[in-house]
């Protein structure tokens, strides 16, 4: 039976970098807790988090019949130790921002693939820094009017007018930025059996 590509989010934009490799895929939610447990740190949250969204879905479409790899991920922003929560409001945001001048933050991504006949899942951890220049108030105003990334952990989109705010991105995958590593999830993929590269050859 040929198995089906399955990504455990139905988030936008881990939809659209997945379709950047194959839009041969479905989405759906994974119903998954992502409270932190008690003394987790960001690195154990994020690859728990992720191995549990994919684990779900995939049992999920196990009790369908279905044969199916399940694509899992989670991403927590990391600054001076403490996990970054979304804004919401426009007062968070600019002080999320105004702290981050001149300053790091470490992006944590967890990836999970599950393959729901065998039950094996690979879990990797992918990092990502990025360094903000020196912003001023009236700069950090003006992009969070003209961008509002209210629902954005660490008040920015990168793969928006957020670029403007960075300095330097120290990573292996920019995509990982967004929530979705490529590179690493087409090697994982490839070690399953599926290479995306060659589909429809």
């Amino acid at each position: 039976m040929t198995k089906s590509l399955w990504l455990a989010s139905t988030s936008v934009y881990r939809q659209a970098l997945l379709q950047k490799l194959t839009t041969d895929f479905q989405c759906a939610k994974p119903e998954v807790d992502e409270t932190a447990l008690s003394g987790e740190t960001p690195e154990q949250l994020v690859l728990r988090l992720s191995a549990a969204k994919a684990q779900a879905v995939a049992s999920r479409l196990q009790a369908e019949g279905q044969n199916a790899l399940v694509i899992g991920s989670d991403q927590v922003a990391v600054f001076n130790g403490e996990i970054l929560g979304k804004p919401h409001t426009e007062e968070r945001a600019f002080g999320q921002l105004r702290s981050f001048s001149g300053q790091s933050v470490l992006f944590l991504t967890g990836l999970s693939v599950t393959d729901n006949e065998t039950g094996r899942t690979d879990t990797i951890l992918d990092r990502f820094i990025v360094q903000f220049r020196q912003l001023s108030d009236a700069e950090i105003n003006c992009y969070i009017r003209r961008e509002q990334p209210l629902n954005c952990a660490g008040s920015f989109k990168s793969e928006g007018l957020g670029i403007t705010l960075f300095e330097k991105m120290t990573g292996d995958d920019p995509n990982s930025l967004i929530g979705l590593p490529l590179i690493r999830l087409h090697r994982m993929l490839k070690s399953f059996g599926v290479d995306l590269l060659l589909q429809g050859q």
